[in-house]
């Protein structure tokens, strides 16, 4: 078991808070990877995921990008730290959480796509006017952040 599941078999479904990054991986012709998600069903998203017990939130980043695509990535630039009421989700099972996501992007990966089919069911790069229409709500606006703090984005 991992590090949140244990602290759910000890606490349940009360509130807790979780440590994350995601990371906006960017191609040579500016576009942005994005992660259709088995669950939930339909969903794209950035790579990324929840801290393990001693990693650092760049080497989240990273893990959580070569599970999830395959891709090993550098030169990590960070974007924001996304805190608050405002990142607080309630998972189906009633698992109740608040997120510190720590956002980061970069143009620098090499690999090949490769990814397991229980968490990710394609990658894809998207321009940035052209996102998909289900999308994780706080990974939406993350990429506008990065679009409002980089103009050569739009």
């Amino acid at each position: 078991m991992g590090y949140v599941e244990d602290l759910r078999a000890i606490i349940g479904h009360r509130p807790i808070i979780l440590v994350g990054s995601v990371v906006m991986i960017l191609d040579e012709e500016g576009r942005i990877l994005l992660q259709e998600r088995t669950s939930p069903e339909g969903v794209w998203g950035l790579p990324g995921g929840l801290m393990e017990l001693g990693e650092s939130t760049e080497q989240v980043a990273k893990r959580e990008a070569f599970e999830e695509t395959g891709l090993e990535i550098e030169d990590l630039q960070l974007l924001n730290v996304y805190s608050g009421e405002d990142q607080f989700s309630r998972a189906p099972n009633g698992d109740e959480f608040y997120v510190v996501t720590t956002a980061y992007f970069t143009s620098h990966f090499s690999g090949d796509y490769v990814f397991d089919p229980e968490e990710t069911v394609q990658v894809k790069f998207f321009e940035f006017h052209d996102l998909p229409e289900k999308m994780i709500g706080s990974h939406r606006m993350m990429i506008e952040d990065y679009i409002q703090k980089t103009p050569d984005a739009s």
